[in-house]
């Protein structure tokens, strides 16, 4: 037995179940009991007590999973049941895992999923700077006007993008490093620009890169990059107080 205390809302999020903040809640709206008593905010359980919200009992394996994907085109970053193309179904993973952010339906490439809900908010803010690498194919030769605008910033969705690395790899294709997650941010910055995006391949999220893993697969985050990882959104995210604060 692990009689280790932990506070409520961070066994939620541990076990996947959501963020803490949301853990919060439920606990507050009586969803959650611990060996059959309702549970309160801020009492500490330990990892072998009997967690439910809503009757059903949560898993905690004592650790956080954390995959990364090779998603396909036509796979959809949802965990949305509706969906009959949902990533979560498609990846078929033994525990109960979400993506970490989004990749359009039409693009492929890297995704991370995870059953941290900590991890997932910490990623999510994106006016951290967090970087995430794309190769991008056009439907007509990429120029250096379209790859100095491109770098400037381009005026979609009632604002102007940050400026960002783009390099022109031959012919119609090039290589963006973005540091905000817009909705289909790219592809309307090439619309802007009368370019249509043909293919768009997210090939690195923060330290982790798509490698060499084969599409439709997923891999186990190494315990080296998870670390490098966790140290990159940490200073990222104590950037973004001092941001703040001043």
């Amino acid at each position: 037995m692990n009689s280790e205390k932990v506070r409520i809302n961070k066994f939620l999020s541990d076990s996947g179940f959501c963020s803490r903040r949301e853990a919060d809640r439920a606990v507050d709206d009586g969803r959650v009991t611990v060996d059959g008593i309702t549970a309160v905010t801020g009492m500490t359980v330990s990892r072998d007590q009997i967690i439910c919200v809503d009757g059903q009992r949560l898993n905690d394996a004592g650790g956080t999973v954390l995959i990364a994907v090779n998603k396909p085109r036509g796979i959809v970053c949802t965990t949305e049941s509706g969906e009959k193309n949902n990533i979560v179904d498609f990846i078929g993973y033994p525990e109960r895992i979400y993506p970490i952010g989004r990749l359009d339906k039409d693009s492929e490439g890297l995704i991370l999923m995870t059953n941290s809900g900590d991890l997932v908010n910490r990623m999510m803010r994106s006016r951290y700077g967090h970087e995430k690498e794309y190769m991008v194919t056009v439907h007509r030769p990429v120029t250096k006007t379209f790859v100095d605008k491109m770098r400037a910033g381009v005026p979609i969705l009632g604002t102007m993008t940050r400026e960002c690395i783009v390099e022109r790899i031959g012919g119609r294709k090039f290589r963006i490093v973005l540091t905000q997650g817009m909705n289909r941010q790219i592809r309307r910055m090439c619309e802007h620009l009368n370019y249509e995006v043909v293919s768009l391949k997210r090939i690195r999220i923060l330290n982790i890169e798509l490698g060499g893993l084969k599409e439709g697969e997923y891999r186990d985050v190494t315990k080296e990059e998870r670390k490098v990882l966790l140290a990159m959104t940490e200073r990222s995210r104590e950037s973004g107080r001092e941001r703040k604060q001043n």
